[in-house]
Protein backbone atom coordinates (compact mmCIF):
# COMPACT_ATOMS: atom_id res chain seq x y z
CA UNK A 1 0.00 0.00 0.00
CA UNK A 2 1.20 3.05 -0.67
CA UNK A 3 2.31 5.61 2.76
CA UNK A 4 2.26 9.74 2.04
CA UNK A 5 4.10 11.45 4.59
CA UNK A 6 2.84 14.66 6.24
CA UNK A 7 5.45 16.75 6.51
CA UNK A 8 6.97 20.27 5.03
CA UNK A 9 10.23 18.93 3.89
CA UNK A 10 11.93 22.03 2.93
CA UNK A 11 11.40 23.41 6.14
CA UNK A 12 12.65 19.95 7.70
CA UNK A 13 15.46 19.99 6.11
CA UNK A 14 16.30 23.48 6.65
CA UNK A 15 15.08 23.32 10.63
CA UNK A 16 15.76 20.14 11.71
CA UNK A 17 18.07 17.87 9.60
CA UNK A 18 21.46 17.01 11.67
CA UNK A 19 20.28 20.00 14.00
CA UNK A 20 17.79 19.16 16.20
CA UNK A 21 14.76 16.56 17.12
CA UNK A 22 11.54 16.58 15.73
CA UNK A 23 8.37 14.73 16.63
CA UNK A 24 5.36 14.29 14.24
CA UNK A 25 1.96 13.71 14.84
CA UNK A 26 0.37 11.90 12.66
CA UNK A 27 2.88 11.31 10.38
CA UNK A 28 1.27 9.32 8.09
CA UNK A 29 -2.50 9.07 8.52
CA UNK A 30 -4.27 5.76 8.94
CA UNK A 31 -0.92 3.81 9.43
CA UNK A 32 -1.19 0.31 8.48
CA UNK A 33 2.14 -1.81 9.83
CA UNK A 34 3.52 -3.62 6.21
CA UNK A 35 4.13 -7.03 8.46
CA UNK A 36 2.69 -8.51 11.60
CA UNK A 37 4.49 -9.62 15.05
CA UNK A 38 4.43 -13.20 13.66
CA UNK A 39 5.99 -12.21 10.29
CA UNK A 40 9.01 -10.11 12.28
CA UNK A 41 9.06 -13.30 14.61
CA UNK A 42 9.46 -15.82 11.73
CA UNK A 43 12.32 -13.44 10.13
CA UNK A 44 13.54 -13.96 13.30
CA UNK A 45 14.07 -17.49 13.14
CA UNK A 46 16.27 -17.35 10.34
CA UNK A 47 19.68 -17.61 10.51
CA UNK A 48 20.78 -15.04 7.79
CA UNK A 49 18.69 -12.23 9.40
CA UNK A 50 20.06 -9.95 12.00
CA UNK A 51 18.13 -10.23 14.95
CA UNK A 52 18.46 -9.44 18.84
CA UNK A 53 16.00 -9.26 21.88
CA UNK A 54 16.58 -7.36 24.41
CA UNK A 55 15.79 -8.18 27.93
CA UNK A 56 15.19 -4.89 30.12
CA UNK A 57 16.42 -4.93 33.72
CA UNK A 58 16.17 -2.30 37.17
CA UNK A 59 19.23 -0.29 35.54
CA UNK A 60 20.54 -2.52 32.42
CA UNK A 61 19.64 -4.34 29.76
CA UNK A 62 20.62 -8.16 28.51
CA UNK A 63 21.05 -8.99 24.60
CA UNK A 64 20.36 -12.49 22.75
CA UNK A 65 21.10 -12.95 19.40
CA UNK A 66 19.05 -14.21 17.36
CA UNK A 67 18.63 -17.01 15.50
CA UNK A 68 15.42 -17.54 17.67
CA UNK A 69 13.37 -20.77 18.15
CA UNK A 70 10.94 -20.11 20.47
CA UNK A 71 9.79 -16.85 22.26
CA UNK A 72 7.87 -18.12 25.36
CA UNK A 73 10.93 -18.21 27.69
CA UNK A 74 10.54 -14.10 27.55
CA UNK A 75 7.63 -13.99 28.98
CA UNK A 76 4.84 -10.93 28.56
CA UNK A 77 6.69 -7.96 29.37
CA UNK A 78 10.18 -6.75 29.75
CA UNK A 79 11.37 -7.71 26.26
CA UNK A 80 11.89 -6.40 22.97
CA UNK A 81 13.05 -7.94 19.27
CA UNK A 82 14.29 -6.04 16.90
CA UNK A 83 15.16 -7.53 13.36
CA UNK A 84 17.60 -5.51 11.23
CA UNK A 85 17.53 -4.83 7.42
CA UNK A 86 13.66 -5.59 7.15
CA UNK A 87 13.91 -3.87 4.25
CA UNK A 88 16.13 -6.25 2.26
CA UNK A 89 13.69 -9.13 2.72
CA UNK A 90 10.16 -7.82 2.44
CA UNK A 91 9.05 -5.84 -0.80
CA UNK A 92 6.22 -5.03 0.91
CA UNK A 93 8.07 -2.11 2.87
CA UNK A 94 9.13 -0.74 -0.27
CA UNK A 95 6.02 1.99 -0.04
CA UNK A 96 7.27 3.03 3.61
CA UNK A 97 11.13 3.43 2.13
CA UNK A 98 10.28 5.52 -0.77
CA UNK A 99 7.74 7.96 1.47
CA UNK A 100 11.33 8.98 3.07
CA UNK A 101 13.50 8.93 -0.08
CA UNK A 102 13.83 12.64 0.16
CA UNK A 103 17.23 11.70 1.61
CA UNK A 104 19.88 10.43 -0.52
CA UNK A 105 20.17 6.66 -1.23
CA UNK A 106 23.54 6.27 0.18
CA UNK A 107 22.83 7.64 3.70
CA UNK A 108 20.48 5.21 3.71
CA UNK A 109 21.21 2.36 6.46
CA UNK A 110 18.46 0.01 7.07
CA UNK A 111 14.77 -0.37 8.00
CA UNK A 112 15.14 -2.11 11.53
CA UNK A 113 11.90 -3.22 12.81
CA UNK A 114 10.86 -4.29 16.48
CA UNK A 115 7.80 -5.73 18.30
CA UNK A 116 8.21 -4.39 21.68
CA UNK A 117 6.28 -6.07 25.42
CA UNK A 118 5.24 -3.53 27.60
CA UNK A 119 7.90 -2.20 29.60
CA UNK A 120 10.39 -3.54 26.61
CA UNK A 121 13.05 -0.90 25.94
CA UNK A 122 16.73 -0.69 25.51
CA UNK A 123 17.24 1.88 28.23
CA UNK A 124 18.80 6.03 27.84
CA UNK A 125 22.01 5.63 24.79
CA UNK A 126 22.80 7.63 22.51
CA UNK A 127 23.88 7.10 18.46
CA UNK A 128 26.45 8.24 15.99
CA UNK A 129 23.30 8.22 13.46
CA UNK A 130 19.90 10.06 12.04
CA UNK A 131 17.23 7.64 12.73
CA UNK A 132 13.20 7.91 12.10
CA UNK A 133 11.57 5.73 14.55
CA UNK A 134 8.10 5.09 13.33
CA UNK A 135 4.96 4.16 15.61
CA UNK A 136 3.15 0.98 14.44
CA UNK A 137 0.53 -0.89 15.93
CA UNK A 138 0.56 -0.18 20.20
CA UNK A 139 2.25 2.98 21.79
CA UNK A 140 5.55 3.82 23.21
CA UNK A 141 6.79 6.68 25.57
CA UNK A 142 9.46 8.29 24.05
CA UNK A 143 12.00 10.67 25.95
CA UNK A 144 14.81 13.06 24.18
CA UNK A 145 17.36 14.83 25.87
CA UNK A 146 19.68 17.86 24.53
CA UNK A 147 23.01 17.31 23.29
CA UNK A 148 25.95 17.41 26.34
CA UNK A 149 28.21 15.36 27.98
CA UNK A 150 26.87 12.54 29.47
CA UNK A 151 28.35 9.48 31.79
CA UNK A 152 28.10 6.53 30.95
CA UNK A 153 25.90 4.62 33.47
CA UNK A 154 27.17 3.33 36.65
CA UNK A 155 30.70 4.99 35.55
CA UNK A 156 31.01 1.32 33.66
CA UNK A 157 32.87 2.67 30.21
CA UNK A 158 31.60 -0.30 28.67
CA UNK A 159 28.30 0.26 28.99
CA UNK A 160 26.23 1.39 26.38
CA UNK A 161 23.89 2.92 28.54
CA UNK A 162 23.81 6.68 29.64
CA UNK A 163 22.93 8.23 33.01
CA UNK A 164 19.43 9.91 33.11
CA UNK A 165 19.04 13.12 31.38
CA UNK A 166 16.10 16.23 31.44
CA UNK A 167 13.88 15.31 28.85
CA UNK A 168 13.24 18.24 25.92
CA UNK A 169 10.72 15.69 24.07
CA UNK A 170 8.28 13.78 26.19
CA UNK A 171 5.79 12.19 24.10
CA UNK A 172 3.69 9.00 23.95
CA UNK A 173 4.11 7.56 19.83
CA UNK A 174 0.86 6.64 18.68
CA UNK A 175 0.04 4.57 15.24
CA UNK A 176 1.75 7.10 12.52
CA UNK A 177 3.44 9.39 14.58
CA UNK A 178 7.17 10.18 13.58
CA UNK A 179 10.57 10.90 15.79
CA UNK A 180 13.33 12.41 14.06
CA UNK A 181 16.53 12.01 16.16
CA UNK A 182 19.90 13.16 14.95
CA UNK A 183 23.24 11.74 16.16
CA UNK A 184 24.11 12.92 19.71
CA UNK A 185 20.70 13.21 21.18
CA UNK A 186 20.03 10.95 23.90
CA UNK A 187 16.91 9.37 23.79
CA UNK A 188 14.34 6.66 25.68
CA UNK A 189 11.68 4.50 24.70
CA UNK A 190 9.54 2.63 27.08
CA UNK A 191 6.63 0.51 25.57
CA UNK A 192 2.86 1.21 27.05
CA UNK A 193 1.58 -2.04 25.17
CA UNK A 194 2.65 -4.32 22.42
CA UNK A 195 3.75 -2.52 19.80
CA UNK A 196 5.37 -2.70 16.44
CA UNK A 197 8.19 0.05 16.04
CA UNK A 198 9.97 1.19 12.39
CA UNK A 199 13.13 2.55 12.81
CA UNK A 200 15.12 3.61 9.33
CA UNK A 201 18.46 5.10 10.17
CA UNK A 202 20.95 6.90 7.87
CA UNK A 203 24.50 7.08 8.42
CA UNK A 204 27.49 8.66 6.90
CA UNK A 205 31.25 7.48 6.61
CA UNK A 206 33.58 8.64 9.51
CA UNK A 207 37.22 9.37 9.18
CA UNK A 208 37.95 6.30 9.74
CA UNK A 209 35.96 4.41 7.50
CA UNK A 210 37.08 6.55 4.73
CA UNK A 211 40.59 6.43 5.32
CA UNK A 212 40.39 2.61 5.77
CA UNK A 213 39.01 2.44 2.52
CA UNK A 214 41.48 4.17 0.88
CA UNK A 215 43.96 1.96 2.40
CA UNK A 216 42.35 -1.03 1.39
CA UNK A 217 41.88 0.41 -2.44
CA UNK A 218 45.48 0.98 -2.73
CA UNK A 219 46.77 -2.68 -1.36
CA UNK A 220 44.20 -4.13 -3.63
CA UNK A 221 45.30 -2.21 -6.78
CA UNK A 222 48.92 -1.78 -5.89
CA UNK A 223 48.25 2.16 -6.08
CA UNK A 224 49.68 5.09 -3.95
CA UNK A 225 53.48 3.80 -4.08
CA UNK A 226 54.78 7.06 -4.93
CA UNK A 227 57.52 7.90 -2.41
CA UNK A 228 58.08 11.15 -0.45
CA UNK A 229 61.58 13.02 -1.54
CA UNK A 230 63.23 15.85 -0.68
CA UNK A 231 66.50 17.40 -1.63
CA UNK A 232 66.85 19.79 1.21
CA UNK A 233 69.70 20.10 3.49
CA UNK A 234 68.47 19.26 7.52
CA UNK A 235 70.61 20.77 10.41
CA UNK A 236 68.90 19.02 13.08
CA UNK A 237 69.70 15.35 12.47
CA UNK A 238 67.04 14.47 14.87
CA UNK A 239 64.14 16.75 14.01
CA UNK A 240 61.54 16.00 11.03
CA UNK A 241 61.47 19.90 9.36
CA UNK A 242 57.84 21.48 8.59
CA UNK A 243 58.55 21.42 4.90
CA UNK A 244 59.15 17.44 5.44
CA UNK A 245 56.14 17.09 7.27
CA UNK A 246 54.36 19.64 4.56
CA UNK A 247 55.51 17.27 1.72
CA UNK A 248 54.32 13.82 3.37
CA UNK A 249 50.57 15.25 3.94
CA UNK A 250 50.97 16.45 0.60
CA UNK A 251 51.46 12.86 -0.69
CA UNK A 252 47.97 11.76 1.34
CA UNK A 253 46.10 15.22 -0.41
CA UNK A 254 47.39 13.75 -3.91
CA UNK A 255 45.50 11.00 -3.53
CA UNK A 256 42.15 12.51 -2.48
CA UNK A 257 42.82 15.03 -5.40
CA UNK A 258 43.67 12.48 -8.09
CA UNK A 259 39.68 12.34 -8.88
CA UNK A 260 40.15 8.92 -10.95
CA UNK A 261 41.40 7.48 -7.78
CA UNK A 262 38.89 8.75 -4.91
CA UNK A 263 35.93 8.68 -7.05
CA UNK A 264 36.11 5.23 -7.56
CA UNK A 265 37.07 4.67 -3.71
CA UNK A 266 34.03 6.64 -2.78
CA UNK A 267 31.33 5.38 -4.94
CA UNK A 268 32.22 1.54 -3.57
CA UNK A 269 32.45 2.36 0.04
CA UNK A 270 29.12 4.43 -0.22
CA UNK A 271 27.30 1.58 -2.40
CA UNK A 272 27.80 -0.53 0.27
CA UNK A 273 25.38 -1.89 2.65
CA UNK A 274 25.80 -2.85 6.17
CA UNK A 275 24.04 -5.96 6.54
CA UNK A 276 23.92 -8.56 3.75
CA UNK A 277 21.14 -8.04 0.39
CA UNK A 278 18.79 -10.78 0.17
CA UNK A 279 20.66 -12.05 -3.50
CA UNK A 280 18.99 -15.30 -5.39
CA UNK A 281 21.46 -15.64 -8.56
CA UNK A 282 19.05 -16.64 -11.47
CA UNK A 283 19.10 -20.55 -11.81
CA UNK A 284 18.74 -21.43 -14.47
CA UNK A 285 21.23 -18.04 -15.78
CA UNK A 286 19.29 -16.28 -18.50
CA UNK A 287 21.12 -16.36 -21.84
CA UNK A 288 21.43 -12.85 -23.77
CA UNK A 289 18.37 -14.12 -26.07
CA UNK A 290 16.14 -14.64 -23.07
CA UNK A 291 16.91 -11.42 -21.56
CA UNK A 292 15.73 -9.18 -24.94
CA UNK A 293 12.57 -11.44 -25.22
CA UNK A 294 11.36 -10.86 -21.75
CA UNK A 295 12.20 -6.94 -21.83
CA UNK A 296 10.87 -6.64 -25.66
CA UNK A 297 7.26 -8.34 -24.24
CA UNK A 298 6.99 -5.28 -22.05
CA UNK A 299 8.69 -6.71 -18.47
CA UNK A 300 9.84 -4.72 -15.90
CA UNK A 301 13.39 -5.25 -13.94
CA UNK A 302 13.11 -4.13 -10.30
CA UNK A 303 16.26 -3.69 -7.95
CA UNK A 304 16.27 -5.87 -5.04
CA UNK A 305 15.87 -4.39 -1.63
CA UNK A 306 18.26 -2.32 -0.14
CA UNK A 307 20.37 -2.07 -3.09
CA UNK A 308 21.86 1.10 -3.56
CA UNK A 309 22.90 2.00 -7.48
CA UNK A 310 24.99 5.24 -7.09
CA UNK A 311 26.43 7.91 -9.40
CA UNK A 312 28.54 10.28 -8.55
CA UNK A 313 28.48 13.81 -9.79
CA UNK A 314 30.78 14.79 -12.29
CA UNK A 315 32.24 11.23 -12.40
CA UNK A 316 35.38 10.95 -14.34
CA UNK A 317 34.36 7.76 -16.38
CA UNK A 318 30.32 6.89 -17.18
CA UNK A 319 29.99 4.38 -14.66
CA UNK A 320 27.99 3.37 -11.82
CA UNK A 321 28.24 1.52 -8.42
CA UNK A 322 26.61 -1.01 -7.37
CA UNK A 323 27.13 -2.89 -3.92
CA UNK A 324 30.75 -1.93 -3.70
CA UNK A 325 31.58 -2.82 -7.47
CA UNK A 326 32.27 -0.09 -10.28
CA UNK A 327 30.40 -0.91 -13.73
CA UNK A 328 31.67 1.04 -16.64
CA UNK A 329 28.92 1.49 -19.50
CA UNK A 330 29.75 2.65 -23.25
CA UNK A 331 28.22 5.42 -24.87
CA UNK A 332 25.72 6.18 -22.48
CA UNK A 333 25.06 9.25 -21.67
CA UNK A 334 24.55 11.01 -17.91
CA UNK A 335 20.93 11.73 -18.18
CA UNK A 336 20.13 7.76 -18.76
CA UNK A 337 22.97 6.85 -16.04
CA UNK A 338 20.81 9.44 -13.61
CA UNK A 339 17.46 7.19 -14.51
CA UNK A 340 19.10 4.25 -13.18
CA UNK A 341 20.23 5.39 -10.26
CA UNK A 342 17.24 7.15 -9.47
CA UNK A 343 14.98 4.62 -10.43
CA UNK A 344 13.76 1.60 -8.30
CA UNK A 345 12.37 -0.09 -11.90
CA UNK A 346 14.07 -0.43 -15.30
CA UNK A 347 10.81 0.22 -17.41
CA UNK A 348 11.05 -1.73 -20.82
CA UNK A 349 12.26 1.33 -22.61
CA UNK A 350 14.83 2.04 -20.57
CA UNK A 351 16.25 -1.84 -20.48
CA UNK A 352 15.87 -1.21 -24.34
CA UNK A 353 18.00 1.16 -24.39
CA UNK A 354 20.91 -0.29 -22.41
CA UNK A 355 20.22 -3.69 -24.61
CA UNK A 356 21.15 -1.66 -28.15
CA UNK A 357 24.36 -1.90 -27.00
CA UNK A 358 26.58 -5.08 -26.66
CA UNK A 359 28.49 -4.17 -23.78
CA UNK A 360 25.61 -2.31 -21.98
CA UNK A 361 23.96 -5.05 -22.04
CA UNK A 362 26.14 -7.87 -20.76
CA UNK A 363 25.73 -5.68 -17.85
CA UNK A 364 21.92 -5.60 -17.78
CA UNK A 365 22.38 -9.59 -18.31
CA UNK A 366 25.30 -9.86 -15.35
CA UNK A 367 23.22 -7.85 -13.15
CA UNK A 368 19.75 -10.02 -13.17
CA UNK A 369 22.02 -13.13 -13.67
CA UNK A 370 23.82 -12.55 -10.22
CA UNK A 371 20.42 -11.98 -8.74
CA UNK A 372 20.83 -7.59 -8.18
CA UNK A 373 17.89 -7.27 -10.49
CA UNK A 374 14.56 -9.12 -11.03
CA UNK A 375 11.70 -9.89 -13.43
CA UNK A 376 8.60 -7.43 -11.41
CA UNK A 377 5.43 -8.88 -12.44
CA UNK A 378 3.64 -6.59 -10.11
CA UNK A 379 5.73 -3.33 -11.33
Amino acid sequence: MPYSLNLDIPAFLQHYWQQKPLVIKGAYTDFIDPLSPDELAGMAMEAEISSHIVVTKADDWHVDQGPFEDFAEYGDSHWQLLVQAVNHYLPQTDELMESLRFLPDWRLDDLMVSFATPQGGVGPHIDNYDVFILQGEGRRHWIVGDKGNYKPRGNNPQSPLVEDFEPMIDVVLEPGDLLYIPPGYPHRGNTLEPSMSYSIGYRAPSQQELFGEVADFLLDHSRGQQRFTSATKEDNQGQVSLSTQSGMAQLLTALIEDKSTYNDILGRLLSQNRFDLDISPSDPAYSSEELAELIATGNHLSRIGGLKVLRLEQDVQPRLFINGEAWLFSELDEATLSEIANSKQLSPQLATALCNNQHNAAILLDWVNQGLYYFDDEA
